[in-house]
């Protein structure tokens, strides 16, 4: 009996989707629930499992072909998987076990270039587990591994003397819509950018008092973002211009703060959005933002998890930025930027101390957003983060 795996229902306002790949081939066995194929969309990467156990009889869209929802992708032949399997069936079953991965494992050996099979697992019956092969990385990567001889360093290296090497990669659809989002904000709005810098001494001196005590009760890290957002939503509040967006002629305010954080992933820049983040202790956003970053990191982000935000944040400080100018995104109308920490002279009491600095960026659309208003935001964020204390009164 043949049964068709089909495209499955697309999130709201996505068209159609890019078969990324296919992790099974015609002919192949394949287990209920296994991932046959990922769908790429605008916004995240779609798993297509197998509905039942058997064998991929055909394929009708190859990688990178589009497909719209409910179009047939293959068809899965269930009739012949027991005749087929039965003789070696109780032989195998635990070796097929161990040989599937689940779908943030797979991904992990394939970004690595690692052979699953060079891996032991400690999982059930041997199976494959996310920490195996962090550590098969790990081991790869030690400095202490044997290095190449210099015969293989000079077959490696040979070939590349005095050529002009290019390589042309297809963008990715996520790419794509991020191109065209950043290119749209700068059309579209009329982007300005307004500087601050804030002393951060007291909230590390908080962060070095609490922190053992805040991560052993939550058993979450507590980091500077949690601060950030928070004063960033009681700015919010005071200037709610700031959270509104521009509908047409209109503006349009919102009553409540969904926070879109910004982080890296393989697939390129995505905004996960922290919802009614006002309502949210510091540990719960600490989790949140943990739980995103693995996500991200594990293409794993749903279509609700990046849909929507009335206000961003983005830290290139991670990756060493001094200082930058946030690009809006739309329909958003403004964008807080925070940037490395360093150490720099202060005046304090008529003496100059060493303090943990940061230079801040609030871009904001001037359409509707007037300057002093900016302005005062950040300022109000400014104040915040060096009196944290006004961050529990809330005043």
């Amino acid at each position: 009996m043949s049964i068709e795996l089909r495209v499955p229902q697309l999130p709201e306002s996505v068209s159609d989707a890019t078969i990324l790949s296919w992790h099974k081939q015609p002919g192949d066995v394949v287990r209920q629930d296994e991932t046959l194929v990922d769908l790429e969309t605008d916004k995240v990467v779609l798993e297509v499992p197998a509905p039942k156990d058997g064998i991929l009889k055909e394929i009708r869209f190859q990688d990178g072909e589009t497909v719209q929802a409910e179009e047939v992708l293959a068809l899965l032949d269930t009739g012949s998987i027991r005749s087929t399997t039965s003789t070696t069936e109780s032989d195998t079953s635990t070796e097929d076990e161990t040989r599937v991965l689940t779908p943030a494992v797979r991904r992990l050996v394939n970004d690595s270039g690692i052979d699953p099979s060079t891996i032991k697992g400690s999982g059930k019956n041997g199976r494959i587990v996310k920490a195996d092969v962090e550590a098969a990385i790990a081991a790869k990567q030690s400095p202490t591994s044997a290095p190449p001889s210099s015969t293989s360093i000079e077959q490696t290296a040979t070939p590349q003397a005095g050529r002009r090497i290019e390589e042309r990669v297809p963008m990715t659809r996520l790419r794509k819509r991020i191109a065209e989002r950043l290119v749209e904000a700068q059309q579209t709005a009329a982007i300005l950018t307004t500087f601050n810098e804030v002393n951060l001494q007291a909230i590390s001196d908080l962060r070095k008092t609490y922190r053992d005590l805040f991560e052993k009760r939550y058993n979450v890290r507590l980091g500077f973002m949690s601060f950030f957002i928070k004063a960033s939503i009681e700015a919010l509040k005071q200037f709610p211009v700031i959270n509104a967006t521009m509908d047409g002629d209109d503006i349009l305010y919102h009553g409540y703060f969904d926070i879109g954080i910004a982080v890296s992933s393989p697939r390129g820049l995505v905004v996960p959005i922290l919802r009614d983040a006002d309502q949210l202790s510091f540990a719960a956003i600490e989790q949140r933002i943990k739980d995103f970053g693995e996500k991200a990191k594990q293409s794993t982000l749903s279509y609700d998890d990046l849909t929507g935000g009335t206000f961003s944040i983005t830290n290139g400080g991670v990756f060493g930025s001094m200082l930058s100018t946030p690009i809006l995104n739309p329909p958003q109308s403004a964008i807080l930027g925070m940037h490395a920490i360093q150490q720099r002279p202060v005046v304090e009491n008529g003496e100059i101390v060493a303090r943990p600095m940061m230079y801040l960026a609030l871009s904001y659309d001037h359409r509707i957003i007037d300057g002093r208003d900016a302005v005062q935001f950040l300022v109000t964020i400014k104040q915040l983060l060096e009196d944290p204390s006004r961050l529990l009164l809330e005043i």
